[in-house]
Formats: C-alpha cells, structure tokens, sequence
C-alpha cells in the first residue's frame, strides 16, 4: 500500500478498501458515460486510458459551460428589459 494511501485511511479513520472487481466495474461504467468510448465496449480499452479520457471530457465539459456562460452573459447585456426578464424566466423553469 502506498504511503498516500495509508496515511488516507489513517487520516478518515476508517480502512476503505475497494476490490479490483469494483476499480474494474467503476471504469466500465466510465467507459459507458464517454461518447468516444462508449461504442468501443467490445475493444480492451485500458483504464488509465478510460480515466484519462474521463478527465479530458470533464475539462470539455467545463470549458463548454464556461462558454456558454460567456455567450448568455453577453445576451443578457445586449437585450432590452423585456428579453432579458423572459430569458431569466425561462432559465428559473
């Protein structure tokens, strides 16, 4: 067992200890949840390729949201008073 996780368990107080079954089942699932993978079921994919891929994802997602945060920002500041309240509503729905 690693030092990291040692001192984990130490600090949580509590031994987690979680199978290769469970690590194994975890990362197929993650592969079910990624676009680029989710068709590849019947390939071996690795799981430092499944977390990786999982991490690049979440990063896109974040980035995509950022953005589209930027973009309704910038439509709330160009709308007149009217469309504005209407987009906020819709929003609130």
């Amino acid at each position: 067992m690693s030092s990291r996780r040692s001192s984990r368990s130490r600090h949580s107080g509590v031994s987690s200890r979680i199978s290769e079954d469970q690590i194994n089942d975890l990362v197929s699932k993650l592969q079910d949840l990624l676009p680029e993978l989710r068709n590849r079921s019947s390939d071996k994919v690795s799981a430092a390729r499944v977390l990786q891929d999982t991490c690049n994802y979440i990063r896109g997602l974040h980035r995509e949201v950022d953005d589209l945060s930027e973009r309704l920002s910038q439509l709330l500041a160009t709308s007149d008073t009217a469309q504005a309240a209407l987009i906020r509503s819709l929003l609130l729905q």
